[in-house]
């Protein structure tokens, strides 16, 4: 029988699998590859898009590096995990995906890696892409070490324009326990600040809007 795979999402199941319920979690160090941009997430071919292709092809090469013989030391077989995205507005407060001009978004969109990726392994990876995937230019890529620290989480499930809802939820559960929001005003993408932090469970292209699995974290501090 084949050895499984080690999947983050069920050995990390407070980080990847919260309750419809808020719930408070401390979230640690990580390193991610990370891509930030502008705009409208839902525009075909736009920024958003291209930077989705440039994470999954670094993510896959890194993975896919026990078939060259250039596997990193300390190597393990892994499920990729999934992809999240940092989220504000240039100039104003955050409202969620309620917002009408998506237009307006800043993000970050990122792919967490296993602990044996370090910034050599990236640049292996980023050069790797570059040389044999020509169509992409991943030089906007960039690995980083995120400490996202005390937050408030909650699975949201539906349609990612349903947000809003539970997001006056996990607001509300802040307030109650005791916690103040501590989203970033910071207009600069980098170093990385604490944001609107969404994790997709789901492929919107394979799954039912109704059937979406997201879940939505905010940072906060005690009041």
């Amino acid at each position: 029988m084949a050895e499984a795979k080690f999947d983050f999402k069920k050995e990390y199941r407070d980080l990847y699998l919260p309750k419809t319920k808020p719930s408070i979690v401390d979230v640690p160090a990580m390193g991610f590859i990370m891509v930030a941009g502008k705009g409208d997430p839902n525009e075909g071919g736009g920024q958003y898009q291209r930077a989705v292709g440039i994470l999954y092809a670094i993510a896959f090469t890194i993975k896919m590096s026990k078939m060259s013989g250039d596997q990193p030391e300390g190597y393990f077989d892994y499920v990729v995990p999934p992809l999240e995205g940092l989220w504000w507005n240039e100039g104003a407060p955050f409202d969620g995906i309620a917002v009408k001009d998506k237009s307006a978004f800043s993000w970050i969109a990122m792919i967490r890696q296993p602990e044996f990726v370090t910034s050599e392994v990236f640049e292996w990876a980023v050069a790797q892409v570059a040389r044999k995937k020509p169509e992409i230019d991943p030089s906007p890529a960039r690995f980083e070490i995120y400490e996202e620290g005390l937050c408030a989480q909650i699975m949201h499930k539906g349609p990612y324009d349903d947000e809003p809802a539970s997001i006056a939820l996990l607001e509300r559960f802040v307030e109650e326990q005791g916690f103040e929001n501590e989203i970033s005003d910071a207009q600069e993408p980098f170093p990385v600040a604490r944001r609107h932090h969404e994790i997709y469970l789901g492929d919107p292209r394979k799954s039912k809007p109704e059937n979406m699995r997201t879940v939505l974290r905010h940072p906060v501090r005690r009041a």
